[in-house]
């Protein structure tokens, strides 16, 4: 599953995937990017072609696995 954008909302992170598909979660599953400024929200790079997102601010990834599981 590859990502081609990243955005967000005041309270979710969204992933929009390479087939059409959008999945989100709360951005209280993240805590850094809760409490990170919109600035360092939108400072991402995909990772691992296309199938994470990392931040370098705030030294986050997160997978499209990790979205489609939930929070366990």
């Amino acid at each position: 599953m590859i990502m081609r954008d990243v955005s967000f909302t005041k309270t979710s992170l969204h992933f929009v995937l390479a087939d059409g598909r959008e999945i989100s979660a709360p951005l209280e599953w993240f805590p850094r990017l809760r409490d990170a400024s919109e600035k360092d929200r939108n400072n991402w790079r995909f990772i691992a072609n296309g199938i994470g997102v990392h931040w370098p601010a705030i030294d986050e990834d997160i997978s499209v696995r990790t979205l489609m599981r939930g929070n366990d």
